[in-house]
């Protein structure tokens, strides 16, 4: 195919639903793919957003939301590589005065990383929409930067002291409760009880199954390659069926944990394209509204690839 790029630089975690592309027993019909193997994603992702390192790259929802914000030049298509609840992503200091979420209001808590990060974002919506706190009634302490440089957060959000760390501050109290922080301490525990019960009503009873990351690709190489976009997510719809074949056939080696209940609770556990996770995605943009993460909400099909919003898998 005339002016087509064969190997295209990709950066995408092993996981069970992935395992197929990157072993090559699933193969794109317009392109190879070329690993780089970065063992941990998280350090892709900065490097895609800050100088467009990959061609193709899983990217965390949330900061992808914030490149869009930000003109960066580059598309998702409607494909979820990973997924999580979150209640169970804040813990608390037991002697610090808080016995419900709301009493989080009017104090410090610590969020690891950045203010953006994608499980910072469901678990203030968790804390928000399920337990009535006034965000803006928190102070939120980082412990890094933002993936986005461009992006400036809310005067509530500050970083943390040069040479502190969130899990010190947590253990002695200065900062009440914390988010996406491991703390062996006991005066440490998480702060909403049964967090995996509390994940699973959530997806019964609101339609709520967090996407944490997506994939996106280059503008320029879209450009060049109009087939590419419904091709990588054939591929990774095919990878993703011979996963939950598995499953079904109870070969749970090297799955998610999670991904067997889930398909027992609504079927397919990785569903990929607009319509099957609208109601998350419509929960993405209004969180990171509400959080003031973005200034004004994006209609979901702007968010993906022309022609990929209707494609489901």
């Amino acid at each position: 195919m005339k002016g087509m790029t064969k190997r295209l630089k990709t950066a995408l975690a092993t996981r069970g639903h992935t395992e197929a592309l990157k072993s090559g027993a699933v193969k794109p019909r317009t392109f190879e793919f070329e690993f780089e193997e970065v063992p941990v994603i998280i350090k892709a992702f900065r490097r895609m957003v800050r100088s467009q390192d990959f061609d193709i790259c899983e990217l965390a929802m949330t900061t992808y939301l914030c490149s869009r914000a930000a003109g960066k030049p580059f598309t998702a298509i409607p494909v979820f590589p990973m997924r999580a609840f979150h209640h169970g992503a804040i813990v608390y200091n037991t002697k610090a005065g808080v016995r419900t979420p709301k009493d989080l209001e009017g104090k410090k808590v610590g969020v690891n990383r950045g203010y953006t990060v994608t499980t910072g974002l469901w678990a203030r919506g968790v804390l928000q929409h399920e337990h009535g706190v006034d965000l803006r009634k928190v102070t939120w302490v980082l412990s890094g930067d933002e993936h986005v440089a461009e992006y400036r957060p809310p005067p509530n959000v500050v970083p943390i002291e040069p040479g502190a760390t969130l899990e010190d501050w947590l253990k002695s109290g200065k900062i009440a409760a914390a988010i996406g922080v491991k703390v062996d301490s006991p005066d440490v525990e998480p702060l909403i009880p049964n967090a995996t019960e509390a994940g699973f009503a959530a997806l019964r009873e609101r339609g709520l199954y967090p996407i944490n990351h997506t994939v996106v690709v280059r503008n320029d190489v879209l450009d060049a390659n109009p087939d590419l976009a419904s091709d990588l997510f054939n591929a990774f719809a095919d990878a993703k069926r011979a996963y939950v074949e598995r499953l079904k056939a109870g070969q749970t080696e090297g799955a998610d944990p999670i991904h067997s209940r889930v398909m027992e609770t609504i079927g397919d556990p990785v569903p990929y394209g607009v319509e099957p996770n609208r109601k998350t995605l419509e929960a993405v943009v209004q969180f990171a509204v509400e959080q003031r993460i973005l200034e004004r909400p994006f209609s979901l099909e702007s968010l993906f690839v022309p022609g990929t919003a209707a494609l489901v898998a």
